[in-house]
Order: C-alpha cells, then sequence, then structure tokens
C-alpha cells in the first residue's frame, strides 16, 4: 500500500498501477488498526481492501494524545533511518525513535541531516551512533552532496527504508534529492524559534531510482513507546550480564556493573524509557483486565436469558 487519504487507500497492483481504494469496515476496525503505509493487502470483487497481510518489520508508537492506544506508522520496513539536524541533534529524541524502530524488529541507522553546519559532522555521526547502540551512522548534505552516497548504499534494491525525524530535520529535502526531482514539499524553518514546519502531511511509499523503497512520514512530536526496548538498550542488557544480582535494579545495588560501565546519560535515558514502558504494561493489562470482566458479564447475561427463556 503506497498511502493512506481520508478513509480512502492508495495502493499498487500487480500492473504497476495505482488505485483509490476503501477498505471492508472490520478492517477500519481491526485490534492492531486500518491498513497502513507498506501493508501488503488483499482487494475483493468490488475492489476494496478485504484483507491485510502478515506484517513484519512493523514500527508502533503509542497514539498520540492517549493512553493505551497503538499506532502503526509503517508496516514491512527493513531499515529505520533516524534523521537529526545537524549542529545540535538531540541524542534523546534520537534514542526513543531508534527504540521504537527496534522493538518492531527494524534495524535503525543514524542519519545526521544538513552536515554542511558542521565541520565536525561525520565524527558527531559516529560518535552519537556509538552512544545509541547504532552500527550504520552517515552525515548528509543536500547543499554539497557530502555523505548521499553512503546513504544511498543504504538503501538496498527490493528493501524498504522508513524515514523518522523532527519537523525541520530537512526529511523531504533530503527525500527530493534521493528522488532526483522534487516530490515533496518543504519549506524553512520558522526564524522566531529555529523549530521545523510539517510539509509531509502523510506516510507515503515512494520508489527510489536504485531500486529501494522509502516511506517519508511527517514529522514526530511524540515517540511513545508501546512495545519492549530491550533491544535498543542491548549495551545496558550486556552490561547486567556482569551484576553481583540477577534482580540488580542497577540503582543502589553493590557489584552494579551497568552503574560502573554505562554512560551515565544513556543510563539515565534507559531507566526513564523502563518506567515508561512499566507503566504503559499496566495500563494495558488493566485494559484488558476490564475486557475479560465486560466478556464474562454479557456471558452471564446470556446465559440468564437463555434459561429465562426456557423456563
Amino acid at each position: 500500500m503506497l498511502s493512506q487519504h481520508s478513509g480512502r487507500w492508495v495502493v499498487t497492483t500487480t500492473d504497476g498501477t495505482p488505485r483509490l481504494v476503501a477498505a471492508r469496515g472490520r478492517l477500519r476496525e481491526a485490534d492492531d488498526g486500518p491498513p497502513v503505509t507498506g501493508d501488503w493487502v488483499a482487494l475483493d470483487a468490488d475492489g476494496a481492501i478485504a484483507a491485510v497481510l502478515e506484517r513484519r518489520g512493523t514500527v508502533i508508537r503509542r497514539a498520540a494524545g492517549t493512553k493505551t492506544a497503538p499506532q502503526v506508522l509503517a508496516a514491512n520496513v527493513d531499515l529505520a533511518l533516524v534523521a537529526e539536524p545537524l549542529p545540535e541533534p538531540n541524542a534523546r529524541r534520537a534514542e526513543r525513535l531508534v527504540a521504537l524502530a527496534t522493538a518492531g524488529d527494524v534495524a535503525a541507522a543514524l542519519v545526521l541531516t544538513k552536515a554542511d553546519l558542521d565541520p565536525e559532522a561525520d565524527m558527531n555521526a559516529a560518535r552519537l551512533a556509538r552512544s545509541l547502540g547504532v552500527a550504520d551512522a552517515v552525515a548528509v548534505s543536500v547543499r554539497d552532496g557530502n555523505g548521499l552516497t553512503v546513504l544511498r548504499a543504504l538503501l538496498e534494491p527490493g528493501r524498504t527504508a522508513l524515514l523518522l525525524g523532527p519537523s525541520g530535520a530537512g526529511k523531504s529535502t533530503l527525500v527530493n534529492t534521493l528522488l532526483g526531482h522534487d516530490r515533496q514539499a518543504t519549506a524553512p524553518v520558522r526564524a522566531s524559534d529555529g523549530r521545523g514546519r510539517h510539509t509531509t502531511v502523510g506516510r507515503e511509499l515512494l520508489a527510489l531510482p536504485g531500486g529501494a523503497l522509502l516511506i517519508d512520514t511527517p514529522g514526530i512530536r511524540e515517540a511513545g513507546l508501546w512495545d519492549e526496548t530491550a533491544v535498543a538498550f542491548a549495551d545496558i542488557e550486556a552490561l547486567a550480564a556482569g551484576c553481583r544480582f540477577a534482580d540488580c535494579a542497577h540503582e543502589e545495588e553493590p557489584g552494579c556493573a551497568v552503574r560502573e560501565g554505562a554512560d551515565p546519560e544513556r543510563l539515565a535515558a534507559w531507566r526513564k524509557l523502563r518506567r515508561e514502558q512499566a507503566w504503559i504494561e499496566d495500563r494495558r493489562a488493566a485494559a484488558r483486565e476490564r475486557e475479560q470482566r465486560g466478556r464474562s458479564h454479557r456471558a452471564l447475561q446470556r446465559d440468564a436469558r437463555r434459561i429465562k427463556g426456557d423456563g
């Protein structure tokens, strides 16, 4: 599926023809949400989406403004490109986006944009990637072309990448450069506070000249966690194996290998995300319990009506 527009979905069929279609009601109200960009779908005889095929590589966040509802940002993603603008990339925000990706079994790479604004862009990209536990990192500039060859090498033919980052990171400009023409709308950051403006209004799957696919996304304001994030903190988990106590909370316990070996800011971020994840799990468990009670109550009501009818 290429994109979604106000209750309609743009899909491309086997002959490569884009079509604007509807989805059956049960799909629009499914527990895991409606069809999303990147989905493989089946159309019925009327041309409506009748089924969503099994997903892999899903990037899911907690829906903005909600407590316990998930939002699938994209499906069937092979690589998440986490974009942050130079000269002052937000490491904690990048950390969250990496966590969102890896929680969905999606590999992540760091892309620092506007490299022409930082004379040490390549070094800073490598340093930040190490702190995030990310293997691949590149600093790019669409003005002088720095890093574009490296970035294109990450975009393998036949594989799908998802571009994640805040407004103002230059994502749309980067997409236009990779496409070779102006496809996405762009706008300068606000002069008053340097913050970005939303120009991309929906998630769209685009075919790049080299054969890779790229999903462009609007700027992310909230990156609320939804799934377990342990993979994003493999360095912390590895250090934890050396703690004296198996149930070490890495707070004040003696012999804590994590406190001794981890970067303090990285450890603080891990603690914050773990607390957030525990809160989410509590809310989800409470929602499941309420749903189960509701089902039990409805079953009792059906039994009572049946007994009364038999009498």
